[in-house]
């Protein structure tokens, strides 16, 4: 079950966990967030979702959370688990009846360096559109997002499967999705033109049961980012 609408400073904290189940505390847009919603989906992990108002946020949600950030997980004993890869991680250790890491140290240790690549690609989703409503020339930030975008189509090219850790779904795809669904929004979809075998994935992925089941359609992604841009969050639009 999800509250929806997201709590903001002065609102009554949320009762405690029930047992059997796991908290989200979210953000309805947040790609970071996004990340723990694909994996909780994936796994079908019954959990109910508190949504944070991240410009106002309530005082007992940085007790559990000082650094303020979604995503922040946490279970009916009352232990509080912060940070995207971290709360994943925890997922797949806890809830261990569908995989989603490999079972190997060096696939997982494979998974890893592959998050830490991505790392270095998610700045660009927003300094390129920073820099276009600055009036900036961003053509040099995109030739860049190009090239990485190249080394991943690379990566599929070399490796021959369909997804990157092979022919089924694994976490790190899930982790990379949550930035390809706001291409359109970025106004970057033009940057995977060069990519084929990106592309093919970007259209599988979509495919996805648990991508369906979190996605926020592309006008709703561009509301929000409008209210956004402009400095006023609204964090429940659409509801």
């Amino acid at each position: 079950m999800s509250t929806e609408k997201s709590f903001a400073k002065g609102s009554a904290a949320p009762g405690p966990v029930p047992n059997g189940q796991i908290r989200l505390y979210s953000m309805r847009f947040c790609p970071f967030a996004h990340r723990t919603r694909l994996v909780l989906t994936a796994k079908g992990i019954k959990h109910d979702t508190i949504n944070i108002n991240l410009k106002d946020k309530p005082d007992w949600y940085l007790e559990r959370n000082p650094l303020g950030l979604v995503p922040t997980l946490e279970n009916p004993a009352g232990e509080v688990i912060y940070d995207s890869p971290i709360t994943c991680d925890y997922l797949e250790e806890v809830y261990t009846e569908k995989k989603l890491l490999p079972s190997s140290p060096f696939g997982k240790a494979q998974q890893k360096m592959m998050l830490e690549h991505f790392s270095k690609v998610i700045p660009y989703f927003y300094k390129i559109p920073m820099g276009r409503k600055k009036g900036e020339d961003v053509s040099a930030l995109e030739g860049e997002l190009k090239e990485k975008f190249g080394k991943l189509n690379e990566d599929l090219v070399n490796k021959k499967t369909k997804f990157f850790g092979g022919d089924s779904i694994t976490m790190i795809d899930y982790m990379k999705w949550p930035w390809f669904e706001r291409l359109e929004i970025f106004e970057l979809k033009h940057c995977l033109d060069g990519t084929p075998e990106l592309k093919k994935w970007t259209e599988r992925m979509s495919e996805d049961m648990a991508v369906k089941a979190t996605m926020h359609s592309v006008d709703t992604h561009k509301a929000f980012y409008k209210t956004y841009a402009e400095g006023k969050p609204n964090y429940d639009y659409g509801l």
